[in-house]
Protein backbone atom coordinates (compact mmCIF):
# COMPACT_ATOMS: atom_id res chain seq x y z
CA UNK A 1 0.00 0.00 0.00
CA UNK A 2 0.84 3.35 -0.87
CA UNK A 3 1.08 5.89 1.98
CA UNK A 4 0.95 9.99 1.78
CA UNK A 5 1.30 11.68 4.87
CA UNK A 6 0.17 15.63 3.51
CA UNK A 7 1.04 18.17 6.57
CA UNK A 8 2.13 21.52 6.59
CA UNK A 9 1.18 25.55 7.85
CA UNK A 10 -2.27 26.32 7.78
CA UNK A 11 -2.47 28.58 4.47
CA UNK A 12 -0.25 26.35 2.64
CA UNK A 13 -2.38 24.92 0.10
CA UNK A 14 -2.33 21.50 2.19
CA UNK A 15 -6.76 20.99 0.92
CA UNK A 16 -5.63 21.35 -2.32
CA UNK A 17 -2.94 19.01 -2.61
CA UNK A 18 -5.13 16.77 -0.95
CA UNK A 19 -7.79 16.82 -3.42
CA UNK A 20 -5.45 16.69 -6.01
CA UNK A 21 -4.20 12.92 -4.33
CA UNK A 22 -8.04 12.40 -4.56
CA UNK A 23 -8.23 13.30 -8.46
CA UNK A 24 -4.92 10.71 -8.49
CA UNK A 25 -7.44 8.16 -7.16
CA UNK A 26 -5.95 8.12 -3.38
CA UNK A 27 -8.22 7.32 -0.82
CA UNK A 28 -8.22 10.65 1.34
CA UNK A 29 -8.83 11.11 4.90
CA UNK A 30 -8.05 14.80 6.58
CA UNK A 31 -7.17 15.60 10.27
CA UNK A 32 -6.76 12.48 11.21
CA UNK A 33 -5.72 12.39 15.15
CA UNK A 34 -2.35 11.35 14.93
CA UNK A 35 -2.87 8.50 17.71
CA UNK A 36 -5.13 7.06 15.16
CA UNK A 37 -2.68 6.48 13.05
CA UNK A 38 -1.51 3.07 13.23
CA UNK A 39 -5.03 1.86 13.70
CA UNK A 40 -6.43 3.43 10.81
CA UNK A 41 -3.48 2.17 8.57
CA UNK A 42 -4.13 -0.94 10.02
CA UNK A 43 -7.72 -0.82 8.83
CA UNK A 44 -6.78 0.52 5.88
CA UNK A 45 -4.85 -2.83 4.85
CA UNK A 46 -7.47 -4.52 5.47
CA UNK A 47 -9.65 -2.82 2.88
CA UNK A 48 -7.11 -3.58 0.54
CA UNK A 49 -7.06 0.26 -0.86
CA UNK A 50 -3.78 0.43 -2.52
CA UNK A 51 -3.95 4.16 -2.67
CA UNK A 52 -4.10 6.40 0.39
CA UNK A 53 -3.29 9.73 1.30
CA UNK A 54 -3.81 11.36 5.31
CA UNK A 55 -4.44 15.04 6.10
CA UNK A 56 -2.69 15.72 9.50
CA UNK A 57 -2.03 19.57 10.77
CA UNK A 58 -2.39 22.07 13.49
CA UNK A 59 -6.25 21.22 14.62
CA UNK A 60 -4.37 17.89 16.59
CA UNK A 61 -4.29 18.21 19.87
CA UNK A 62 -0.92 19.91 20.48
CA UNK A 63 0.25 17.00 22.77
CA UNK A 64 0.01 14.64 20.32
CA UNK A 65 2.37 16.15 17.60
CA UNK A 66 5.72 14.47 19.98
CA UNK A 67 3.99 11.21 19.44
CA UNK A 68 3.95 11.39 15.71
CA UNK A 69 7.72 9.86 15.43
CA UNK A 70 6.69 6.87 17.41
CA UNK A 71 3.54 6.41 15.68
CA UNK A 72 5.04 6.56 12.18
CA UNK A 73 7.97 3.45 13.27
CA UNK A 74 4.95 1.21 13.80
CA UNK A 75 3.83 1.70 10.60
CA UNK A 76 4.33 -1.92 9.09
CA UNK A 77 7.33 -1.70 6.69
CA UNK A 78 6.56 -4.45 4.85
CA UNK A 79 2.62 -3.17 3.84
CA UNK A 80 3.36 0.17 4.29
CA UNK A 81 5.22 2.19 1.56
CA UNK A 82 5.01 5.83 3.38
CA UNK A 83 5.80 9.61 2.48
CA UNK A 84 4.90 12.56 4.37
CA UNK A 85 4.65 15.61 1.93
CA UNK A 86 5.04 19.32 3.86
CA UNK A 87 3.97 22.32 2.49
CA UNK A 88 5.08 25.41 3.75
CA UNK A 89 4.87 29.19 2.64
CA UNK A 90 6.81 32.42 4.00
CA UNK A 91 5.35 33.95 7.31
CA UNK A 92 4.45 36.88 4.55
CA UNK A 93 2.30 35.07 1.92
CA UNK A 94 0.37 33.32 4.61
CA UNK A 95 -0.24 36.49 6.52
CA UNK A 96 -1.30 37.90 3.13
CA UNK A 97 -3.57 34.47 2.17
CA UNK A 98 -5.31 34.69 5.58
CA UNK A 99 -6.17 38.84 5.73
CA UNK A 100 -7.79 38.02 1.83
CA UNK A 101 -9.91 35.22 2.83
CA UNK A 102 -10.55 36.63 6.33
CA UNK A 103 -10.38 33.18 7.47
CA UNK A 104 -9.36 32.22 11.01
CA UNK A 105 -6.37 30.54 11.30
CA UNK A 106 -6.79 27.57 14.08
CA UNK A 107 -4.10 28.35 16.90
CA UNK A 108 -5.26 32.19 16.49
CA UNK A 109 -7.46 33.89 19.13
CA UNK A 110 -7.88 37.11 21.31
CA UNK A 111 -4.91 36.31 23.25
CA UNK A 112 -2.57 35.34 20.35
CA UNK A 113 -2.25 37.57 17.26
CA UNK A 114 -2.10 35.94 13.31
CA UNK A 115 1.49 36.31 13.41
CA UNK A 116 2.25 34.69 16.63
CA UNK A 117 0.01 31.80 15.85
CA UNK A 118 2.09 31.43 12.29
CA UNK A 119 5.01 31.03 14.99
CA UNK A 120 3.64 28.79 17.47
CA UNK A 121 2.40 26.43 13.97
CA UNK A 122 5.81 25.98 12.80
CA UNK A 123 7.12 25.06 16.47
CA UNK A 124 3.96 22.73 16.96
CA UNK A 125 4.78 20.95 13.08
CA UNK A 126 8.49 20.05 13.78
CA UNK A 127 8.10 16.67 14.34
CA UNK A 128 6.23 16.13 11.15
CA UNK A 129 8.42 18.36 9.00
CA UNK A 130 11.58 17.06 10.60
CA UNK A 131 10.47 13.69 8.99
CA UNK A 132 9.12 15.28 6.19
CA UNK A 133 10.67 13.44 1.97
CA UNK A 134 9.50 16.03 0.33
CA UNK A 135 8.61 19.75 1.09
CA UNK A 136 6.96 22.33 -1.08
CA UNK A 137 7.10 25.91 -0.66
CA UNK A 138 4.37 27.35 -1.86
CA UNK A 139 4.88 31.43 -1.09
CA UNK A 140 5.19 31.93 -4.51
CA UNK A 141 2.57 29.57 -5.93
CA UNK A 142 -1.23 30.31 -7.20
CA UNK A 143 -3.47 27.00 -7.04
CA UNK A 144 -2.62 26.04 -10.29
CA UNK A 145 0.90 26.38 -10.25
CA UNK A 146 0.24 24.27 -6.91
CA UNK A 147 -1.92 21.60 -8.83
CA UNK A 148 0.39 21.27 -11.26
CA UNK A 149 3.42 20.69 -9.32
CA UNK A 150 1.62 18.19 -7.11
CA UNK A 151 0.65 15.76 -10.43
CA UNK A 152 3.90 16.25 -11.47
CA UNK A 153 5.98 15.19 -8.55
CA UNK A 154 3.92 12.40 -6.94
CA UNK A 155 4.48 9.55 -9.83
CA UNK A 156 1.87 6.64 -8.79
CA UNK A 157 3.52 3.85 -9.25
CA UNK A 158 4.99 0.39 -7.50
CA UNK A 159 8.23 1.13 -6.94
CA UNK A 160 8.99 5.13 -7.43
CA UNK A 161 11.88 6.35 -9.07
CA UNK A 162 13.67 9.56 -7.68
CA UNK A 163 12.56 12.91 -8.49
CA UNK A 164 14.22 15.60 -9.14
CA UNK A 165 13.12 18.98 -9.52
CA UNK A 166 15.94 21.91 -10.97
CA UNK A 167 14.03 25.12 -9.47
CA UNK A 168 15.48 28.67 -11.04
CA UNK A 169 14.87 31.54 -8.61
CA UNK A 170 15.96 34.98 -7.78
CA UNK A 171 17.87 36.03 -4.20
CA UNK A 172 16.62 39.67 -4.33
CA UNK A 173 13.32 37.75 -4.05
CA UNK A 174 14.45 34.92 -1.16
CA UNK A 175 16.00 31.56 -1.58
CA UNK A 176 13.34 28.47 -1.51
CA UNK A 177 13.04 27.17 1.73
CA UNK A 178 11.95 23.65 0.12
CA UNK A 179 15.64 23.13 -1.54
CA UNK A 180 17.89 20.43 -0.45
CA UNK A 181 20.69 22.13 -2.42
CA UNK A 182 21.85 25.92 -3.45
CA UNK A 183 23.87 26.77 -5.81
CA UNK A 184 24.43 30.77 -6.55
CA UNK A 185 25.23 31.82 -9.87
CA UNK A 186 25.45 35.76 -9.55
CA UNK A 187 29.30 35.13 -10.47
CA UNK A 188 28.35 34.26 -13.97
CA UNK A 189 28.00 37.19 -16.54
CA UNK A 190 24.58 38.95 -16.23
CA UNK A 191 22.01 39.36 -19.37
CA UNK A 192 20.63 42.28 -17.85
CA UNK A 193 23.36 44.23 -18.39
CA UNK A 194 23.10 44.08 -21.95
CA UNK A 195 20.39 46.54 -23.25
CA UNK A 196 18.79 44.23 -26.16
CA UNK A 197 18.28 41.24 -23.56
CA UNK A 198 17.61 43.16 -19.95
CA UNK A 199 13.73 42.21 -20.70
CA UNK A 200 14.05 38.52 -22.23
CA UNK A 201 14.52 35.53 -19.89
CA UNK A 202 16.69 32.64 -19.91
CA UNK A 203 13.84 31.30 -22.57
CA UNK A 204 14.68 33.34 -25.23
CA UNK A 205 17.24 32.21 -27.98
CA UNK A 206 19.09 35.47 -27.72
CA UNK A 207 20.09 34.86 -24.01
CA UNK A 208 20.85 31.56 -24.48
CA UNK A 209 23.66 32.58 -26.81
CA UNK A 210 24.85 35.04 -24.85
CA UNK A 211 25.42 33.09 -22.16
CA UNK A 212 26.09 29.67 -24.14
CA UNK A 213 29.50 31.76 -25.65
CA UNK A 214 30.87 32.29 -21.73
CA UNK A 215 33.32 29.78 -20.39
CA UNK A 216 32.29 30.67 -16.89
CA UNK A 217 28.90 29.50 -17.53
CA UNK A 218 30.14 26.38 -19.40
CA UNK A 219 32.66 25.51 -15.92
CA UNK A 220 29.85 26.24 -13.79
CA UNK A 221 27.16 23.87 -16.12
CA UNK A 222 29.97 21.41 -15.62
CA UNK A 223 30.55 21.36 -12.12
CA UNK A 224 26.71 21.51 -11.35
CA UNK A 225 26.24 18.52 -13.50
CA UNK A 226 29.33 16.32 -11.76
CA UNK A 227 27.99 16.83 -8.71
CA UNK A 228 24.71 15.70 -9.90
CA UNK A 229 26.12 12.76 -11.23
CA UNK A 230 27.66 11.52 -8.42
CA UNK A 231 25.55 11.97 -5.46
CA UNK A 232 22.00 11.70 -6.99
CA UNK A 233 22.51 7.93 -7.05
CA UNK A 234 23.51 8.10 -3.68
CA UNK A 235 20.34 9.42 -2.42
CA UNK A 236 18.77 6.88 -4.54
CA UNK A 237 20.75 4.30 -2.77
CA UNK A 238 19.34 5.48 0.61
CA UNK A 239 15.96 5.53 -1.05
CA UNK A 240 15.56 9.04 -1.16
CA UNK A 241 12.37 10.05 -3.21
CA UNK A 242 12.85 14.01 -3.58
CA UNK A 243 15.42 15.75 -4.65
CA UNK A 244 15.35 19.90 -4.91
CA UNK A 245 18.11 21.76 -6.78
CA UNK A 246 17.70 25.06 -7.20
CA UNK A 247 19.68 27.60 -9.27
CA UNK A 248 19.79 31.05 -7.88
CA UNK A 249 20.79 34.56 -9.96
CA UNK A 250 20.26 38.08 -8.87
CA UNK A 251 16.50 38.28 -10.43
CA UNK A 252 15.67 34.70 -11.13
CA UNK A 253 15.19 35.91 -14.91
CA UNK A 254 18.42 34.74 -16.79
CA UNK A 255 21.45 33.05 -15.81
CA UNK A 256 19.40 30.51 -13.53
CA UNK A 257 16.40 30.05 -15.92
CA UNK A 258 19.20 29.13 -18.83
CA UNK A 259 20.78 26.65 -16.51
CA UNK A 260 18.23 25.36 -15.11
CA UNK A 261 16.90 24.11 -18.55
CA UNK A 262 20.43 22.94 -19.25
CA UNK A 263 20.35 20.44 -16.51
CA UNK A 264 17.23 19.41 -16.16
CA UNK A 265 17.86 18.35 -20.23
CA UNK A 266 21.15 16.89 -18.96
CA UNK A 267 19.82 14.59 -16.78
CA UNK A 268 16.81 13.44 -17.98
CA UNK A 269 19.09 11.32 -20.09
CA UNK A 270 20.09 9.42 -16.84
CA UNK A 271 16.76 9.75 -14.65
CA UNK A 272 13.22 9.24 -15.67
CA UNK A 273 11.50 11.51 -13.33
CA UNK A 274 13.04 14.79 -14.24
CA UNK A 275 11.23 18.00 -13.44
CA UNK A 276 12.26 22.26 -13.97
CA UNK A 277 10.35 25.21 -12.94
CA UNK A 278 11.39 28.86 -12.89
CA UNK A 279 9.75 30.81 -10.08
CA UNK A 280 10.40 34.32 -10.74
CA UNK A 281 8.45 33.84 -14.38
CA UNK A 282 6.54 31.06 -13.86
Amino acid sequence: MKLVIVSGLSGSGKSIALQVLEDLEYYCIDNLPINMLEALTSEIISAKHEYVAIGIDARNVAAEFDLFPQQLQQLPKNKIDCEIFFLEASDAALIKRFSETRRKHPLSNQETPLNEAIIQERYLLEPISSKADLRLDTSATNVHQLRDLIKARVKKADKQTISIMFESFGFKHGVPINADFVFDVRCLPNPHWVAELRNLTGLDKPVIDYLAEHNEVRDMLNDVMNFVDKWIPKFEADNRSYITIAIGCTGGQHRSVYLVNKLANLTKNKHNNVLSRHREIS
